[in-house]
């Protein structure tokens, strides 16, 4: 297992998309954090720039890679490989060099300008995300045979966690808003990572301004410390539920 990981690994870490993807995000922080000298600013601007980029890269580019290596797949399905430890394998490489990305691109620039638990949680909260998108990737390339078909659902799914499902909350929120509706809220958020990885820095940022209806619920009924918690364990299963599908569907899947 360790082989394939290195072997991946040092393959991403040599990719021209890795390599633009690291340059564009630590551009976009050293520009941010040295525009101004007020640091919870800042690192609201990097939060959205994580929000808005980190899935969608994520999930088209492991995508993308996915269905691109699915030669080298069926050369090490070939030899004496667990297809578990292959596929699990092929994905850490892949969240590895996502996150490493990302820590250079963003976790070093936020150390240097701005250190602090805040700027700590903006990088774990952007390497979680890594982690989800590149597991729901794998997903897709286990569910998909189509190159295609499978791109575009990363897409969709890239849109619906960034853009389309704050509309849906937002829409419920209204039609409901004569009911006490607070609690359930807790778990229809908890089906977005994107909206766990806002409410994670939030949390730590403690600005009331910017937490919106979403963060103030968690803030209320949670508290910092518990709501912090809770984030991480969520996070945590949107990571293990996808790889766990995915491994289960590829130990039957016809290559």
């Amino acid at each position: 297992m360790r082989t394939i990981i290195k072997y991946v690994l040092l393959d991403l870490l040599k990719n021209k998309t890795i390599i633009v993807y690291t340059i564009i995000l630590a551009a976009l922080s050293v520009s941010v954090l040295s525009m101004g000298s007020n640091a919870t600013k800042g690192l609201l601007s990097l939060l959205n720039i994580t929000l808005l980029f980190v899935p969608i890269i994520s999930i088209l580019f492991s995508t993308i890679y996915f269905f691109n290596s699915i030669e080298f797949t069926e050369l090490l399905l070939a030899q004496p490989i667990k297809r578990k430890t292959m596929l699990l394998a092929s994905y850490t490489g892949v969240a590895f060099a996502l996150g490493i990305a990302y820590i250079i691109g963003i976790g070093v620039p936020v150390c240097i300008f701005s250190y602090g638990p805040a700027a700590l949680t903006l990088i774990i909260s952007g390497l979680f995300l890594s982690l989800i998108f590149s597991a729901l990737a794998l997903l897709i390339f286990v569910l998909f045979k189509d190159k295609t078909k499978g791109i575009g659902a990363a897409i969709i799914i890239a849109l619906f966690f960034t853009l389309l499902f704050d509309g849906l909350l937002l829409s419920f929120i209204y039609s409901f808003s004569d009911y006490p509706i607070e609690k359930p809220l807790l778990g229809m958020i908890s089906l977005n990572p994107v909206d766990l990885g806002r409410i994670l820095v939030l949390l730590q940022l403690d600005v009331a301004v910017m937490m919106g209806y979403s963060g103030a619920l968690f803030k209320k009924f949670l508290g910092s410390a518990t709501g912090s918690i809770y984030v991480f364990a969520c996070m945590m299963f949107w990571i293990v539920i996808p790889l766990f599908l995915s491994v289960r569907k590829f130990r039957k899947k016809d290559l």
